[in-house]
């Protein structure tokens, strides 16, 4: 059982994965603790850990108030964006939400006070805790950036990795070649018919990205002129 939920101003997914018959795992709870807190109790689910799949705000500012709303429940994300949940990042936060213009220090200063200390690194290869899901390192959108498989489920949660623009990789922290070179040699090779969860928009495929993702053809031509 995955529910995806549509959080917060950038309608970040967040995705509730079953692990039990009432446990779960919270992916990218990016905003609205409330919405995803009456979700849960609806489901009658209770969370026993939250997983990153990046650093961004837009996926993490609603992690420390679930973490201490459920007990003091983990937080996990790959140690590349472990910074990225400190004030430390404030800069590159600030580039990430420059859109807002004269409300981005304000939403950024916000939000990192908020933001809970990693409890769980997660390092490539490595298993979220009490769950089928196995970390791939795919950086590119971030240098933190991972996705998490579930071979048993057919599933693939890829974060901003892969969604319908082949990521994002003009932000700080963002390298194009990278980001590539994950989603060819780390998500492409998974069998086709692996349903794909992306941090935006619609659930997908493997296989239909592979064949109707314009965004990742475009940004591999430009890679490839650019190289």
């Amino acid at each position: 059982m995955v529910e995806r939920i549509i959080v917060g101003p950038l309608f970040t997914n967040t995705y509730l994965v079953a692990t039990s018959k009432k446990g779960c795992v919270i992916v990218d709870p990016g905003a609205d603790v409330d919405l995803i807190a009456a979700r849960l109790e609806a489901m009658n689910m209770k969370p026993h850990a939250i997983v990153l799949t990046h650093g961004h705000l837009d996926h993490t500012a609603a992690a420390a108030e679930l973490k201490r709303r459920f007990g003091g429940i983990p937080v996990c994300i790959h140690p590349n964006d472990a910074n990225m949940l400190a004030n430390a990042s404030r800069r590159e936060h600030l580039e990430s939400f420059r859109g807002l213009a004269e409300r981005a220090e304000e939403a950024v200063d916000r939000l990192l006070r908020s933001l809970p200390d990693p409890d769980i690194l997660l390092e490539d290869g490595a298993e979220v805790p009490d769950s089928d899901l196995q970390v791939i390192h795919t950086p590119g959108h971030t240098p933190g950036s991972v996705c998490f498989y579930s071979e048993p489920r057919g599933a693939l949660f890829s974060g901003d990795t892969l969604h319908l623009t082949a990521g994002t990789e003009g932000l700080p922290g963002g390298d194009r070649a990278q980001l590539i070179a994950s989603i060819t040699d780390r998500i492409f090779p998974l069998p086709g018919e692996t349903r794909l969860f992306p941090g935006h928009g619609p659930i997908s495929s493997i296989e239909r990205e592979m064949l109707h993702n314009d965004g990742l053809r475009e940004t591999a031509g430009r890679t490839t002129r650019e190289g």
